[in-house]
């Protein structure tokens, strides 16, 4: 009788736990997936809120895919191809007349920032102005290590650069040397600095920087001080009359004072 007694207990225990799997099988499975395209520009910050989005909402996965741009993820918005995009710039009036709407969530600081063996902290605007005209073009000019600056840029259209060229001093007209290389995302310029020894880039702040790269502290100010002169707005942007109820849920969401509070947290100013 105890032989049959714990025969049967294992084998109950062996149908609940495949009860279980069953279950959570079927609820992924129904599971709607939510992606949200575009610019590359607060792509930790956006994963980290989808994240904890999926912990309090089970019923909807949410995917931060890489980068195809903010003219990307307009275009995909626009085309009924995508529920929901990401940009870093505003959008322009024809596209507005399109019915998108731009809904901000966030301020991402700027940030320059330089392969870690250049052996330089802290730049002056002059000096950084100077990098970028490619009047400067060892660092050893500037305090640092005897290497070749190798300046990489973003593309004229880009958030950063456009931010850039509105707030930073001396930016406004500046002709960006033509020995420079253009990466066309923010991984892409986050990974050429990453990997080649002298190089200095740009992008969105993002804690995730380092220590892959070092973030540059210009005229004395890292840029999580306020007096740091430069920063783009990250906005989700979506069709009002085709948004999903899920979409429709995550923008709801990352307005919420849960998401304004993680957002600080990342190192971003939260936009209501």
């Amino acid at each position: 009788m105890r032989h049959d007694s714990s025969f049967f207990v294992r084998s109950a225990r062996i149908i609940f736990s495949l009860a279980l799997v069953l279950w959570a099988t079927s609820a992924s499975a129904d599971a709607i997936d939510l992606q949200i395209v575009g610019t590359g520009d607060g792509i930790d910050l956006l994963r980290a809120l989808g994240n904890d989005f999926m912990q309090q909402t089970k019923a909807i996965h949410v995917e931060i895919p890489p980068s195809i741009g903010s003219g990307g993820g307009i275009a995909a918005v626009g085309a009924g191809k995508a529920m929901l995009g990401r940009v870093a710039r505003k959008l322009t009036e024809s596209e507005l007349a399109s019915g998108i709407i731009y809904k901000p969530i966030a301020r991402l600081p700027s940030a320059f920032f330089v392969h870690p063996g250049v052996g330089v902290a802290a730049l002056t605007s002059d000096q950084l102005r100077n990098i970028y005209a490619g009047r400067v073009t060892n660092w050893s000019e500037l305090g640092g290590a005897d290497l070749r600056i190798r300046v990489v840029r973003r593309e004229d259209s880009d958030s950063t650069l456009t931010v850039l060229r509105q707030m930073m001093p001396g930016w406004k007209d500046l002709e960006i040397t033509e020995k420079s290389k253009t990466a066309t995302t923010t991984q892409e310029a986050v990974e050429s600095v990453r990997d080649v020894p002298g190089a200095i880039g740009f992008g969105p702040f993002s804690p995730t920087l380092g220590p892959a790269v070092s973030v540059l502290k210009i005229d004395g100010h890292h840029p999580l001080d306020a007096a740091y002169p430069s920063s783009v707005e990250l906005a989700l942007i979506y069709k009002d009359m085709s948004i999903t109820p899920a979409a429709r849920e995550f923008v709801d969401y990352a307005n919420s004072a849960k998401a304004r509070d993680m957002i600080s947290r990342l190192g971003s100013v939260p936009v209501q």
